[in-house]
C-alpha cells in the first residue's frame, strides 16, 4: 500500500530455473537459442536489477562465471535496498556488506526494524555512501555517531529520532559529516532537535513528528526544547520544507519551534514549503510573520499549509508560483471561485502541476461555499477549467467530499476527468461517479443498513461456493456507465481509490476505536457491483481501495478485477455492502485465486468471520507478506490463521483486531510468535480486540512502517510531492 512496493522476486523468479544456472551453457545456447545466458549483458542487468541485493550477491552470483561478474555491475551493487527484503537476516546483511561494502554509493534500510543495532552499525565499513536510509532502524546516538563519522561522502540521510537522543554524544568526526549533509529527513518520537542544528548545508528538511502526548507510563511530555544559539537550525541554503504531523499537541508545539527560525529569516532560495497537520493548527504570530515574507520573497513550486492557515486568508492572492508541480488543500474550506481565481489564476496555463490534493474540499467545485450544501450539484465548469489548465495531472485527489453531477450532457465529472489523460493516480468519492440519473438497467438498490437489529449478522456464512459471474446480466460493465467510460480513458491508471464520502475507519490515530460510523451518501447507493466490475480495465493497476459501497449486492465485481488486474500488488477494501452482512465473501474468494501478486491486504468490515474458508482462499496469494484485518464484533478461528501462516511463507505481518476476548487474542499472538518468529526474523504479529480501552498502547509498538502502510486506513493518492525522498 505504499508506493514503493514493486514486487521484490526470488532469484529463481528473475532470472530463470536455477537448475540451469549450475552448468554452462552450450555453444547452442550461448548463440542465443533458448538458454537465459544467451541474452546480451544489457538485458540480463535488467532482470537482475529486480532482484532482491541479498539475493543477487550471495545466491546468484555463485551459479556460473558469467552471473558473477555482472552482479557485481556497478549499476546493480551502487544503489542497494533492503526495504522490504524481509528475507534479509542479520547474517546476510553482515555478508553483504562485507562483499560489496566499499561499492554501495545508495543504501536503503528503511523500515529493518528487526535488525539489531550491532547489524546497523556495519553501515559504517559502506565508505562510499552518498545516501543512506536508516528510518526506522534501531540506532542510539552513540551507534549513529560511529556509523556517521565513517561516512565522509554523506550528502543524504534520514534517521530515526527515539527517547533517549543525545546529541552531545555524537563526535566531532560525525558532526563533520552532518555539516556536509544537504537532504534530511528525520522521524522525531520525542521532543527534540535531533540532528538538524548539525547540518549546515541543508537544502532539503522533512520532519515526520510522531511524537506521543504521554510516555507509556501515563506521563505527559512538554515540547520545550532546551534552545541555545548553538541549537538554532541552519535554514539559509534551505529550497525544501516538509513537515507531517501524527494527531495530537506536543507535535504542534515542537513543529512551531523548528518555524519558528524560519519566521526570522525566509531562506532566499525555498522552493517548496509543505505542512501536513490533522485537525485544527492555530496560526501564531511567527507563522503569519513568515508567511508574509514567503509572499514577499520567494517563488514556491509545491506548497501544503494547515486548513486553519488557509481559511478565510487572501494569503494565495499574494503568493508567487513558480511551474508549480504539487499542490494540496486538504480539509480547507477553499471554493471553487477561490480556486480558479487565487491558485489557477483564472485559467492560468498550469501544465506544470503534476499532484493536486483536494481531499476534503467540500466546496472547491462550487462557485460560493456560503450559499453551497455538501449535497448540491458541482458547477462542471469549474472542474472543466481546472483540468484544462492542469491538463498534464498525475495524481489527483478529491475524495472525503459530495461531487455530484448534474444532468448535462458530456458535463459529468467523470466525463471531464476523462481528458486527464496522464493519470497515474485517481482517488474519489464513491457518490461522485453514479451516474446523473437512475440507469435503466439497473433496479434501485435496496438502502443500506446504519443500525444493525440486536442479534442480526452475529454469524454470517462465508462459504466459498462460485459466484455469480461477472460479465453476465447487471454485473457487466455497461459502456452507459460514466465511470466505465472514464476507466476506459485512463487505461494506464496504477492507483485507483473509491472512497464514501463519509467513511471512517473504526481505528483511528491515537484514539479509541470507533463504535459508530456515519450513513453513506444517498447517491452512493447507485454505485455497485457494476461498477466495480468496470475497474477490471485496468491492467496496470498496482493499488486499489474500495471503501463504503453500499451499493454492492454480491461482489461479483471483484472477480473481473482479479482476472484482469494481473498486476495488483495491494488491496483495501472497507464498509462494502449492507452493514450488518459479508456479502461479498464467495466473490471475494474467487478474486483472491488470481491475485498472484497481491502483497498486501486491508479488510475492514464489521461482523466479519475469519473462518477456515476465508483462509484458504487468501493461502492461494502466494506473495502475500501483509495482512490486516479490523472488524468491530467480528470473529476468527485459531487454528485457520496458524494452518495459513503455514501455508503462506511470505508473510510477516499478521494484524488482526476483531470482537475476540483478549485471552483469544493473546493466546494466538504468542502461539503465531512462537511458531514462526525464527524463520521469519520481520514477523509483526498483533491481535487485539478492536473495542479494547488498551488499543493505543498496543498500537504504539507496531513498526512505523507497517503502522502507516497497512495498519491505518487513509487516502494515499497526492498525499505527498512525488519523489519527496527515495
Amino acid at each position: 500500500m505504499s508506493n514503493n512496493d514493486d514486487a521484490a522476486p526470488t532469484a529463481a523468479e528473475a532470472v530463470g530455473d536455477t537448475h540451469l544456472l549450475g552448468f554452462a551453457p552450450t555453444a547452442a545456447e550461448t548463440a542465443g537459442d533458448t538458454h537465459l545466458l544467451g541474452f546480451s549483458d544489457e538485458i540480463l542487468l535488467h532482470i537482475l536489477s529486480h532482484v532482491p541485493s541479498t539475493d543477487l550477491v550471495l545466491n546468484v552470483r555463485r551459479t556460473c562465471r558469467k552471473l558473477s561478474a555482472l552482479c557485481l555491475d556497478k549499476s546493480l551493487v551502487h544503489t542497494v535496498l533492503l526495504q522490504k527484503d524481509y528475507q534479509a537476516t542479520e547474517d546476510k546483511v553482515k555478508q553483504l556488506v562485507k562483499e560489496i561494502g566499499r561499492e554501495i554509493q545508495q543504501l536503503n534500510m528503511a523500515g529493518c526494524y528487526w535488525l539489531s543495532g550491532s547489524t546497523i552499525e556495519h553501515v559504517a565499513r559502506c565508505h562510499s555512501l552518498v545516501k543512506v536510509n536508516l528510518s526506522g532502524c534501531h540506532l542510539t546516538s552513540l551507534r549513529l555517531s560511529k556509523v556517521l563519522s565513517a561516512l565522509q561522502h554523506l550528502r543524504s540521510l534520514a534517521i530515526d529520532v527515539s527517547p533517549g537522543f543525545d546529541a552531545s554524544q555524537l563526535s566531532s568526526e560525525c558532526k563533520a559529516t552532518l555539516s556536509r549533509v544537504q537532504e534530511l529527513k528525520q522521524t522525531l518520537f520525542t521532543p527534540s532537535y535531533g540532528v538538524v542544528p548539525c547540518c549546515a548545508s541543508l537544502q532539503k528538511l522533512l520532519l515526520y513528528f510522531e511524537i506521543l502526548d504521554r510516555t507509556r507510563e501515563g506521563a505527559v511530555l512538554s515540547g520545550q526544547l532546551m534552545v541555545g544559539q548553538s541549537n538554532v537550525p541552519h535554514y539559509q541554503n534551505l529550497r525544501v520544507f516538509y513537515a507531517r504531523l501524527a494527531p495530537g499537541y506536543i507535535n504542534q508545539e515542537v513543529v512551531r519551534l523548528y518555524l519558528a527560525v524560519l519566521s526570522d529569516r525566509t531562506p532566499e532560495n525555498l522552493h517548496a514549503f509543505l505542512i501536513s497537520v490533522p485537525g485544527s493548527f492555530a496560526e501564531s504570530g511567527a507563522t503569519k510573520n513568515l508567511l508574509d515574507s514567503m509572499a514577499r520573497n520567494v517563488a514556491l513550486d509545491a506548497l501544503q499549509l494547515p486548513k486553519s492557515w488557509l481559511n478565510g486568508s487572501t494569503l494565495l492572492q499574494h503568493m508567487k508560483f513558480n511551474n508549480p508541480f504539487y499542490f494540496s488543500f486538504s480539509r480547507c474550506t477553499l471554493s471553487g471561485g477561490h480556486l480558479i481565481q487565487r491558485v489557477i489564476n483564472g485559467g492560468k496555463d498550469l501544465r506544470s502541476l503534476a499532484s493536486l490534493n483536494l481531499s476534503g474540499c467540500v466546496h472547491c467545485l462550487s462557485a460560493d461555499s456560503m450559499l453551497r450544501k455538501a449535497e448540491d450539484d458541482i458547477d462542471s465548469s469549474i472542474l472543466e477549467t481546472l483540468v484544462e489548465s492542469c491538463c498534464n495531472l498525475r495524481h489527483l485527489n478529491l475524495s472525503a467530499a459530495h461531487h455530484h453531477s448534474s444532468d448535462g450532457l458530456g458535463r459529468h465529472l467523470c466525463q471531464l476527468l476523462a481528458r486527464l489523460c496522464h493519470l497515474r493516480s485517481l482517488s474519489l468519492p464513491v457518490c461522485s461517479v453514479a451516474d446523473s440519473a437512475p440507469r435503466p438497467d439497473r433496479a434501485p438498490a435496496p438502502p443500506a443498513m446504519h443500525a444493525v437489529p440486536r442479534g442480526f449478522g452475529k454469524k454470517v456464512r462465508i462459504g466459498v461456493q462460485t459466484c455469480p459471474n461477472p460479465f453476465l446480466g447487471q454485473s457487466a460493465p455497461q459502456p452507459a456507465s460514466v465511470f466505465w467510460s472514464l476507466l476506459k480513458k485512463l487505461p494506464f491508471l496504477e492507483h485507483l481509490e473509491l472512497i464514501g464520502s463519509n467513511f471512517s475507519s473504526a481505528m483511528p490515530r491515537n484514539e479509541p476505536a470507533i463504535r459508530n460510523s456515519l450513513p453513506p451518501c444517498s447517491r452512493a447507493q447507485n454505485v455497485g457491483d457494476s461498477e466495480v466490475a468496470a475497474i477490471g480495465q485496468l491492467a496496470f493497476l498496482r493499488h486499489l481501495t474500495l471503501a463504503q459501497l453500499p451499493g454492492m449486492l454480491t461482489g461479483s465485481g471483484l472477480v473481473s478485477i482479479g482476472l484482469q488486474c494481473q498486476q495488483l500488488q495491494s488491496l483495501s477494501l472497507a464498509n462494502l455492502g449492507m452493514m450488518g452482512k459479508v456479502v461479498y465473501m464467495p466473490a471475494l474468494a474467487d478474486m483472491l485465486k488470481h491475485c498472484n501478486r497481491l502483497k498486501d491486504l486491508r479488510l475492514e468490515q464489521p461482523y466479519f468471520s475469519a473462518n477456515a474458508q476465508f483462509f484458504q482462499a487468501l493461502s492461494q496469494c502466494s506473495s502475500l507478506q501483509r495482512l490486516c484485518l479490523v472488524s468491530r464484533s467480528g470473529t476468527l478461528q485459531p487454528d485457520a490463521v496458524l494452518a495459513f501462516m503455514a501455508r503462506c511463507l511470505n508473510v510477516v505481518v499478521c494484524h488482526m483486531f476483531t470482537g475476540e476476548s483478549l485471552t483469544t487474542c493473546k493466546s494466538l499472538q504468542q502461539t503465531l510468535l512462537r511458531s514462526f518468529q525464527a524463520e521469519r526474523p520481520a514477523l509483526n504479529v498483533v491481535i487485539f480486540p478492536l473495542l479494547h480501552e488498551g488499543l493505543t498502547d498496543v498500537i504504539r509498538d507496531v513498526p512505523m512502517v507497517h503502522l502507516d502502510e497497512i495498519t491505518l486506513f487513509k487516502s494515499r493518492v497526492a498525499e505527498e510531492p512525488p519523489n519527496l525522498w527515495w
